[in-house]
Order: structure tokens, then C-alpha cells, then sequence
């Protein structure tokens, strides 16, 4: 027989059992990779290099350090939407826009060291489904004039939508092809096909051909080959809030981005990451990229499916997914001078589709309308306004819907005297007191959404004819600072008004709060009761022994707590 006491056995950090499924999948993640790479890199402003340089680091050392073994990182469209308003607003200078990056990272293994993990995922599917579907938006916004040959003007999405119909009008007609022919691969390139030759590399392959042969279309132009060089991050007393807050947008969204992904891979797979260190590795990749002046990612969504369904399912697939995009860089990077921007362009038009939640927009009509509001506002906010507006206001409305809705359902639960809720001792005690003795019986948790009308509820009960008032507390198992000053309220407002409260049912966990919070000088320790049915004799002896002229009755059994 085992032995039970025997400590377990840890599983190896490099897990060789499925070395063949992770060899595979992360070579097929890799050249799924490289197209997307390149083209991230050239709309972050950064050049198509440093997408590349991007994807080799956070890929390998995310995949090294983090917490979900079958996930494979790099750019991301929401990741590369921001830092390209991270480098118009730094105007490009390296020194601050990769001092974000680095600072990102480092934010990115803080939250994972102080286990934030957990509350970043909460935020609300509507805000999730809001921002990435405007960012999607945002992605095709910003590569629509290059498909026709044309830069949009300045950066952001007004004025890349304004700069379409001038494209349009006067196409660069050698671009326009590519970008149709790339388009209609990448759209229409069958699955059964993409297991052998992804369709974005077979369109950048067609697309570049194309533009080799028949000349006219603005092309990529010369590479840097080699290891890229180190970048010092420094910024200035006057740039400090605009790196901070850059760094803090970037480490945030690649935060959310990473563990959806997590999420994903978790349901493919059917095993468990670990959020905080997922953090750590993806803020360790993010800081060494910085440094070397490669664009930040985080968990690829695409990429990690690609790699689990070809046999990926360990960190061993995300490190080689990186490895070779390495030895791309090293042996290929000057045929890539040659790619025409329209291939890329219409490559990230399909990437921007696929982010957009078009099952979630098809259905959401038949869902809450309040949700459906909340996700398209979100949207609205991450086109025309900014990301972190737009998830701030996200969230702190899902919040106070929350609360609303929560509050609802404990005034619901809020009863006065309901006879079906009552024992027969119970009702025949109320019915003798003729309506001087008010029950109240709170019916779960008390918080400050239900608070503020707490008291009122309260009073709009209770009559002028009313002697006592009882206050069961017998299932609420908390109650915070707001709760506890409208019950504070409610008690001493009926001892000035010359009623005697009675308190059954209280937990030691709520005496402890009115007590710290000195709300229960109202609440004399002769009026309350361990039993429900013993507050109601003693108020009822109270009303009674008034209305017959004398003094209290005796209450019998019934024992103050």
C-alpha cells in the first residue's frame, strides 16, 4: 500500500513527455508568427524589426518564466494599438517610448508578485468584448489607406479614417492588387490547408512575388540584420507622467490580454494556469524587449490555439516558437525588405476582423440591453476617445450596476411581519399585539448599496401607533461601515421617538463592526435576544402591559444576550 504521508513528487520544469507534440507545435507556431510579427512591428512605428525582435523575446522568456505552459506570446493587435500611441506621443524617441516598454514590464512582474492576477480578470465581459472590439476597429481603421498605396496622416483614428477617401480616389492601382489577392487568402485560405502552410505566410509569400515582379507598390526597404542594440530608458522630470502613464496602459492591457488567453488555452487543454506567475513571465519578456528596443506583446491568442491543436503543451513550444524566429532574423531578414506594405496591411485587416466579437454583436440583442449599451459604449470610448478611458468608464459603471442590482435583491429580501414566513407562536404573538410591535427581518448580507434606503424602508413602515420594533439579524452574516450607520440610525431614531428596539440574532462578526464603529449605543444589551421568538414575547409584553396602564410584563424564559 502507498504510503499517504510521502510528499509529492513535482512535476519537472521542462516537461519532456510531449517533446515531439511541443517540437511540432512550436515550429508551427513560429511560422504562423513571422508574418504577423512583421507587420505588427511596421504599424507600431518601430519598423518591422523590431516586431520580430518583439516576438523572439517576450515569446521566450514569457514562455520561460510564465505560468501557462501551452501559451506562445508576442505583439498582439490590442498591444500594438497602444504602443503606437505610445511612440506618436513620445515622437519616436527611443529613449523614452522603450523606457514605457520597461517600465511596463517591471509593473507586469509587480502585479504578479503582489498577486493581482486574480483581480485583473474581473473585469466585465461586455468591457472586454467593448475594447477588443474597438481596437479591432481601430486595427482595419489604420490599415484601409494602405491597402490603396497611401500613409494615413498623423497618427490615430481619426485621422486614418479621414485620410481613406483620398486613397480611394487616387489608388496606387500595383498596391491595390496585392492588398485584394492578400485579403482573399487570408480570408478564404481553407483550414485543412493552414495545418500544412498557414494563410498569412502563404499571402505574404504571393504578395511579395507580386510586388517583386510588377514594381510600383512602397515596399518595407532595408532591414537592420544582427542582434539588436541595447537601449538605455531615460526620461525627464517633464516626461515622467506621459512614460508612467503610457507604461501603466501597456502593462495593464497586456495583463488582460495574457490571461484571457490563459483562459483559453485552459479550456483546450483542460488544465490550470497560474495567473500571477503568467504576470512574472510576461513582465520579464516585456523588460528584456525594452531594452532592446522590441515592441512589447503578450499571450497571442491565435498563436497559442495554433500551437495547442498541433501538439504544443508545454513552455518547451513557446521557447522553440521563438527560437525560430530567431534564425529567420539571423539567415532571411533582407529578403523581407522586399515585402509590399499593402501584404502587410491586409494582413492585420484580417487580424483586426478576428478580434472584433462577432458572435458576441450577432447575439447581443437578445441579451440585457444594459450590457449591450455598456459594450458599445466601451467601443465608442476605445475608437474615438482612448483605451484606458474607455475601461476605466467600463468598469466603474459595471461596478455601480452591480451594486444597484445587489442592493435591489437585499431590499427584496428586506420582509416586514410576512405571515409565511412566521411559526404560529410567532404570528399569534403579532396578531396579539395589534400592530404595535414591528418585525423586520433582514434577509442576507447589508452593504452601503442597500444602505442609504435602509432607514427609510424602515420608517415608512413603522406607524405612530407603533410601540417596539424588532430587528432580526439572524441571516445577515456581514454588514460594512454604511449598513451599520443606517442600522445605528434606524435604532436611535425610534428611542427618541419613544419606541424600544429589540435585536435578536446577531452575530459575533456584526456586534464586532457596531461595536468598533460605536453604532450600537442605541442598542442596550437588555434588548437583545439569541432567539427571534424571544424578542417578540418581550416586546409584546411591552406593548401589552402599556396598553393595560402598568408596568412590562415579565417575559419568562426569554434571556437578554
Amino acid at each position: 500500500m502507498a504510503n499517504v504521508d510521502a510528499p509529492r513528487q513535482r512535476a519537472p520544469y521542462f516537461d519532456t513527455s510531449n517533446l515531439r507534440g511541443d517540437i511540432y507545435g512550436g515550429l508551427t507556431a513560429g511560422v504562423v508568427a513571422l508574418p504577423l510579427a512583421l507587420a505588427f512591428g511596421e504599424a507600431s512605428g518601430a519598423g518591422p524589426i523590431a516586431g520580430l525582435w518583439g516576438a523572439i523575446f517576450v515569446g521566450f522568456f514569457a514562455a520561460l518564466f510564465g505560468g501557462t505552459g501551452s501559451q506562445v506570446s508576442g505583439p498582439t493587435g490590442p498591444m500594438v494599438v497602444v504602443f503606437a500611441g505610445v511612440f506618436a506621443s513620445l515622437t519616436g524617441n527611443p529613449a523614452l517610448v522603450f523606457a514605457a516598454v520597461v517600465l511596463a514590464g517591471i509593473l507586469q512582474i509587480l502585479f504578479g508578485v503582489f498577486k493581482l492576477g486574480q483581480y485583473i480578470r474581473l473585469v466585465p465581459y461586455p468591457v472586454v468584448s467593448g475594447f477588443m472590439s474597438g481596437i479591432g476597429v481601430i486595427i482595419i481603421a489604420l490599415q484601409l489607406s494602405r491597402l490603396f498605396g497611401h500613409e494615413p496622416d498623423g497618427g490615430g483614428t481619426i485621422p486614418a479614417l479621414t485620410a481613406i477617401p483620398g486613397a480611394v480616389i487616387d489608388p496606387n492601382w500595383t498596391a491595390l492588387i496585392i492588398g485584394l489577392i492578400t485579403l482573399g487568402m487570408v480570408f478564404t485560405w481553407p483550414k485543412s490547408w493552414g495545418r500544412f502552410v498557414p494563410g498569412p505566410l502563404a499571402a505574404l509569400v504571393v504578395g511579395t512575388l507580386i510586388g517583386y515582379f510588377f514594381k510600383g507598390a512602397p515596399i518595407l526597404g532595408d532591414i537592420p540584420t544582427g542582434f539588436p542594440s541595447f537601449v538605455v530608458p531615460s526620461f525627464t522630470q517633464d516626461t515622467f507622467l506621459i512614460v508612467l502613464e503610457a507604461a501603466f496602459i501597456l502593462a495593464v492591457l497586456g495583463a488582460i490580454d495574457s490571461l484571457l488567453t490563459s483562459l483559453v488555452a485552459d479550456n483546450m487543454t483542460r488544465t490550470r494556469h497560474n495567473s500571477d506567475r503568467e504576470l512574472i513571465g510576461q513582465g520579464i519578456g516585456n523588460t528584456v524587449a525594452g531594452f532592446f528596443g522590441a515592441i512589447p506583446g503578450a499571450g497571442a491568442t491565435m498563436r497559442t490555439v495554433v500551437n495547442i491543436r498541433t501538439g504544443g503543451q508545454t513552455r518547451i513550444s513557446g521557447m522553440l516558437h521563438a527560437v525560430l524566429l530567431f534564425a529567420v532574423v539571423v539567415s532571411l531578414a533582407p529578403l523581407a525588405s522586399q515585402i509590399p506594405h499593402a501584404v502587410l496591411a491586409g494582413i492585420l485587416v484580417k487580424v483586426g476582423y478576428d478580434i472584433l466579437d462577432i458572435s458576441y454583436l450577432k447575439r447581443a440583442h437578445k441579451g440585457p440591453r444594459w450590457d449591450l449599451g455598456l459594450m458599445v459604449l466601451v467601443l465608442g470610448l476605445t475608437v474615438f476617445v482612448d483605451l484606458i478611458t474607455a475601461v476605466a468608464v467600463g468598469v466603474i459603471l459595471a461596478a455601480l450596476a452591480f451594486v444597484k442590482k445587489m442592493a435591489d435583491d437585499q431590499l427584496t429580501h428586506f420582509r416586514v411581519g410576512d405571515p409565511k414566513l412566521e411559526t404560529p407562536e410567532e404570528h399569534e404573538l403579532l396578531a396579539r399585539a395589534k400592530n404595535r410591535v414591528m418585525l423586520f427581518d433582514f434577509g442576507g448580507p447589508l452593504s452601503f448599496g442597500a444602505a442609504a434606503d435602509l432607514g427609510h424602508h424602515v420608517r415608512e413602515r413603522v406607524k405612530e401607533h407603533t410601540g417596539a420594533v424588532v430587528l432580526d439579524f439572524s441571516r445577515v452574516p456581514f454588514l460594512d461601515v454604511s449598513a451599520a450607520r443606517a442600522v445605528e440610525t434606524i435604532a436611535c431614531d425610534a428611542r427618541q421617538s419613544g419606541r424600544t428596539v429589540y435585536v435578536t440574532g446577531m452575530s459575533e462578526k456584526v456586534k464586532s463592526v457596531l461595536a468598533g464603529l460605536n453604532a450600537d449605543h442605541c442598542l442596550p444589551s437588555d434588548t437583545q435576544y439569541k432567539t427571534r421568538i424571544e424578542a417578540l414575547r418581550a416586546a409584546v409584553a411591552e406593548v401589552t402591559s402599556a396598553d393595560a396602564g402598568g408596568e412590562p410584563a415579565p417575559t419568562g424564559a426569554a434571556q437578554p444576550v
